[in-house]
């Protein structure tokens, strides 16, 4: 079993594409939560779960998962699961983010969406890796599994907490910054408490190869990050834009 078969770059750009999402859904969160009509509200909450959920969470699962090989078979994925393990991340993580966003902030609250959202992180990742199809089974080691599931919670509940409390934009990029070793964090954590049974005696696997589920879903993701800051970026020039009055 390998998990950097392809190189170094998996993780890096892993990573990369984890804070870029997180940066973006946090910046959102903080849009929602500085808008006072309940539909925009709901509107910035919905795209910063997609922005961290789909983005920053699972797009950066698959990325890294590159890397993943098993040396003496093929392997393969569950496309069903895959899309499964995606709509857990966007749910929970929407969840997580409508707790803080779309009513009134208090501390419970707070320790609640990053308990919410990091168990999102982490379900998301055993989702996906339940996905995996070869000669062989998974299993794994509790104590890093729990470890991983602390990792996902805490530092989700760290970020949430940067960009509520803290207002300056370098905090926000260090939200971000803390965001991505979570999620990074997390996987290879969780990575780490994996061991390979391969059984040459089991049927060849079916499925689809990573490159497959990753390549369409990278592009989709751009178009989503893409959109995402368009929207980000005209909606404040329009705010800024906006008279303050007329002169009569």
């Amino acid at each position: 079993m390998q998990h950097f078969s392809s190189g170094l770059w998996t993780p890096l750009l892993a990573y990369a594409i984890s804070v870029i999402g997180s940066l973006i859904g946090l910046s959102c969160m903080a849009r929602a939560r500085s808008e006072t009509g309940r539909r925009s509200k709901v509107t910035w909450t919905v795209f910063g779960a997609f922005a961290i959920g789909g983005v920053a969470i699972w797009l950066m699962h698959f990325i890294a998962m590159l890397g993943f090989d098993v040396s003496s078979g093929v392997v393969k994925y569950s496309a069903p699961l895959t899309a499964l393990s995606a709509l857990i991340a966007v749910v929970m993580v929407g969840i997580g983010l409508s707790m803080v966003t779309l009513v009134r902030f208090t501390k419970v609250r707070l320790v609640s969406a990053g308990v919410v959202s990091g168990l999102g992180v982490a379900g998301m990742h055993y989702m996906g890796m339940s996905a995996i199809r070869f000669q062989g089974e998974l299993s794994y080691d509790p104590l890093l599994v729990g470890a991983s599931f602390a990792i996902a919670i805490v530092a989700a509940t760290a970020a949430f907490w940067f960009t509520l409390v803290v207002k300056t934009t370098p905090a926000r990029v260090g939200a971000g910054l803390i965001m991505g070793v979570a999620v990074t964090g997390m996987h290879f954590t969780g990575m780490a408490a994996v061991s390979v049974d391969v059984n040459p005696a089991i049927v060849p696997p079916v499925g689809t190869d990573v490159f497959n589920l990753v390549f369409p879903v990278f592009v989709l993701g751009g178009l989503v990050v893409a959109v995402l800051l368009w929207t980000l970026f005209t909606s404040e020039n329009d705010m800024i834009a906006e008279p303050k009055g007329t002169v009569g």
